[in-house]
């Protein structure tokens, strides 16, 4: 097989396991939340939100970066520089790994009080309930990093099965793990809430194991090869271990900041939506409601079509970062102007049909009985389904023109006015002020990094605005035929929007009729053709006759 061929069939595979991992990350949380309801998913959220962002630093850049310094280095004959960064990365993660879970283990009782405040009055959770948790998803950081780094060692040999199949396993080892533990602790056993939600943070360190014990299979399958490579070294680089990790993070930062800015939005909301709201005179149980629908039930919805539009459209984004190397200006405008006409073609209409549909939706996925606030809150969020999609493509094609610390810029400046927007907002507009700041912090983020491309890229928006225009337009055609389909078996269907069958069915025809007109739409225009033609076997054939 050859190099091309391999990094392709590599790709694929990655992005394909990346894109099952996260629907599998999605679906199991409805059943989690039909058996915790919204306190369980609060009580969760406290302890995830922190151990994301931990698990986020030192994480999210390790295999890419990893890969890319690996890589590097094979490409010049010189194996045995790799195997020194791994080797070594391995002990030192060890200890990082160490000091991260006995650290966040230590501060739980620290930072327990600055998400909810006194014992639990109102039915809310008790600071000894929020601690507990914090300390079981502890132990997940002493393997996560080190795992990250035999993936991006793997993956510097333009292997990306171990990391591919590694993940899916570890996904689905970590949802059995949850479900099975919660439904036998609640249903089976009758215990306590917190005891379940325990176990289930836990279950980052069991799927860990699950997907560690992967990795070390395809080690011991391939590592006399790679000790053979190791030892026919040539060109060896006489560098210290310090220059190598500084390499290293030279690397990673970018990507591990840029990675970082949905856990720490989630967790400015972990800090202060609780306090806000009780300041207005809600109970704890009441504010935990509303921030375990912001914070999870509500959020693992508009990352659906996030998810997938982003996996798409950043499909093209090594192809930009080669065409910007080769300076060819007319392809990298080319690239920029598609990456941007897809994800807007999935997500505009995505935004909108949420809107439209959030009662059927949240009704469908949770419980009928809170349907109501979760809706209301749903339709706020559904447009920050845009904001989230954008901020990932600007700044992956920032990091593909060589300007990913103005990524950083950018970030940082939408999170400083989340965390001076937020609490007064909650206070203002009570639980969607929390998703009106994040949209302003995304928001500014945004248009600071679409100005960097502008003027870095020398790019134009002016076609991207116009196919924009007409996507809008379409999307809001879309949006009425769904809003009187919706209205129509509200009115006729025995016992109107509150019974969850209703719900579904309402859903489902809404969601046929939706995609029906706007794809209609799209080929009566053209546009669909336009944006995804060359991407979608039927449209491409479509464009070309003759190719038929």
């Amino acid at each position: 097989m050859s190099n091309d061929s391999q990094l392709v069939r590599g790709t694929l595979l990655l992005t394909s396991a990346t894109i099952i991992s996260r629907i599998l990350g999605l679906i199991y949380y409805f059943p989690f939340l039909w058996l915790v309801g919204t306190k369980g998913a609060a009580l969760y959220a406290y302890a995830y939100n922190p151990y994301a962002i931990l698990l986020s630093i030192s994480t999210m850049g390790l295999p890419l970066a990893v890969s890319k310094f690996v890589s590097k280095y094979n490409a010049l004959g010189d194996y045995r520089t790799g195997y020194r960064l791994f080797r070594s990365g391995l002990v030192l993660l060890s200890l990082t790994g160490f000091l991260a879970a006995l650290g966040l283990y230590l501060i739980a009782p620290i930072i327990a009080p600055m998400f909810i405040n006194g014992s639990g009055g109102g039915s809310g959770n008790t600071l000894e309930d929020v601690i507990l948790v914090i300390r079981w998803v502890s132990p997940a950081l002493l393997l996560v990093p080190m795992m990250s780094l035999v993936r991006g060692y793997f993956q510097g040999f333009q292997s990306m099965g171990p990391t591919a199949v590694s993940q899916v396993i570890e996904q689905i080892v970590r949802i059995v793990f949850i479900l099975a533990t919660s439904f036998f602790i609640l249903k089976v056993m009758h215990g306590s809430l917190a005891t379940a939600v325990s176990l289930a943070t836990f279950a980052a360190f069991v799927g860990a194991i699950g997907g560690m014990a992967v990795l070390i299979w395809y080690w011991l399958k391939r590592q006399k090869d790679i000790k053979q490579k190791i030892a026919e070294s040539k060109n060896v680089q006489l560098i210290s271990l310090l220059s190598m990790y500084k390499e290293l993070m030279l690397y990673a930062i970018p990507f591990i900041l840029v990675g970082l800015a949905i856990p720490i939005y989630q967790q400015i909301d972990t800090f202060n939506v609780n306090k806000a709201l009780m300041s207005l005179g809600y109970t704890l149980g009441q504010a935990e409601d509303i921030f375990a629908i912001l914070n999870q039930t509500s959020q693992k919805v508009i990352m659906i079509p996030v998810s997938l539009a982003t996996a798409l459209g950043l499909t093209i984004i090594p192809a930009i970062t080669r065409t910007f190397t080769a300076g060819d200006q007319v392809k990298l405008h080319n690239q920029i102007t598609q990456t941007f006409n897809i994800l807007l073609y999935l997500t505009l209409p995505a935004a909108v049909g949420l809107g439209v549909l959030s009662y059927q939706v949240y009704g469908s996925l949770y419980a009928m009985s809170e349907v109501d606030l979760g809706s209301y809150l749903l339709a706020w969020y559904a447009p920050t389904t845009i904001f989230y999609a954008l901020f990932t493509v600007t700044a992956a094609i920032l990091q593909g023109i060589n300007r990913q610390k103005f990524a950083v810029y950018g970030l940082i400046g939408g999170i400083l006015l989340k965390i001076a927007f937020n609490y007064e907002f909650v206070r203002w507009f009570g639980g969607k002020g929390a998703i009106l700041s994040t949209d302003l912090g995304y928001g500014f983020s945004i248009f600071f990094n679409l100005w960097i491309i502008k003027k870095f890229a020398g790019y134009s928006y002016r076609s991207v605005l116009k196919n924009s225009f007409r996507m809008l337009v379409h999307s809001t055609i879309m949006g009425i035929a769904v809003w009187l389909v919706k209205w129509t078996f509200i009115l006729w269907l025995p016992g109107g929007k509150e019974r969850f069958l209703n719900a579904v069915i309402t859903l489902l025809v809404g969601l046929v009729v939706g995609i029906a007109v706007y794809l209609w739409l799209g080929l009566r225009s053209n546009l669909a053709v336009e944006v995804l033609g060359n991407r979608i076997g039927f449209l491409k054939r479509k464009r070309n006759p003759k190719a038929a």
